[in-house]
């Protein structure tokens, strides 16, 4: 079959009658469309003035292009490298899928979906969403500020996709068999200021103890603040031990709030994490931090397109 030329289709295009959803998968068509190029070029960008990844050495020169990257070679070590080399998407191929692909990340597409709309294979489109979501999740605030609250939300543990379980399997995710939260439960810690800035830790298996609390907490909690929480004694025992101001209130008396003492703001985002996990359709608990590190960019909407995210992947890398 003979292909059209581009004037040929334009002229199709122009004479056939468009409804209004065959307009929308038009544009949606040409949206997905991008410069090979322009993904290099951001990736050029972003990992300008980067020093050796093998040994931080600042003294390089150019040494050829390879897939379209430049590469250098190290003086100090005389190892040859790209923009990618070290980063988590290293060694990833299609580079001229990425940018399609990560606007699936924005839109929160699905696995199958997201290998649909760029045209790459399922396993591909997992990979892919593994490597992009954790690299820009890197890049995390340093440190909280004011009133901070902190709370834990707890997910029965999931090892779906492993081929060799620890225990019987359960039937669609079934449930615990322990009341309450055991070492069946993974937890993620989150821990919210009043101006929204967020921070998510996965702590591990079974309730939240004082010792991961010191762990995950005190670097980034202010010397001057306020800390609110629940009332987890583990809290109360951080709190003395750290030498922070603390607060609780008693959710499961039912007094949600005194005043500006409250722990709604994270609990809000604790429902908004789990209301979009649903369309995943079970979770694994080992990629349990990379949702919620993507979660976290989404809800922060600090990354509001393609190049932004691509371009904080590359540099979190570094």
């Amino acid at each position: 079959m003979q292909s059209l030329r581009f004037d040929e289709l334009f002229a199709c295009l122009s004479a056939a009658p468009l409804s209004r959803s065959d307009l929308a998968r038009l544009r949606e068509w040409i949206d997905s469309i991008r410069d090979p190029a322009e993904c290099l070029a951001l990736i050029e960008t972003a990992a300008a003035g980067r020093p050796c990844p093998h040994c931080a050495c600042a003294r390089l020169q150019r040494c050829g292009f390879a897939s379209g990257l430049q590469r250098h070679r190290c003086l100090g070590c005389r190892r040859s490298f790209n923009a990618l080399t070290g980063t988590p998407l290293a060694r990833l191929r299609k580079r001229e899928c990425w940018l399609p692909y990560i606007q699936c990340l924005l839109e929160s597409r699905t696995v199958r979906d997201a290998a649909l709309v760029t045209g790459v294979h399922c396993t591909t489109s997992f990979r892919w969403r593994h490597r992009f979501a954790p690299a820009a999740a890197r890049d995390r605030p340093a440190a909280l500020s004011g009133i901070v609250e902190a709370d834990e939300t707890y997910r029965l543990e999931s090892q779906k996709g492993s081929r060799n379980l620890t225990r019987p399997p359960r039937k669609r995710g079934g449930a615990a068999r322990r009341r309450g939260i055991s070492r069946e439960h993974d937890c993620l810690l989150v821990a919210r200021d009043r101006v929204g800035t967020t921070l998510d830790f996965h702590t591990g298996r079974g309730p939240v103890t004082a010792a991961q609390l010191h762990v995950c907490l005190q670097p980034v909690l202010p010397s001057d603040g306020l800390l609110i929480s629940d009332g987890a004694a583990a809290y109360a025992r951080f709190a003395a031990g750290a030498g922070f101001t603390h607060e609780s209130v008693n959710v499961r008396a039912g007094r949600r709030a005194r005043g500006a003492v409250h722990i709604q703001n994270v609990n809000g985002w604790h429902s908004r994490f789990k209301s979009w996990l649903v369309r995943f359709k079970g979770v694994a608990s080992r990629y349990l931090a990379n949702y919620s590190g993507w979660q976290r960019l989404l809800d922060a909407q600090a990354l509001r397109t393609s190049a932004q995210w691509l371009s904080t992947a590359v540099r979190q890398g570094k």
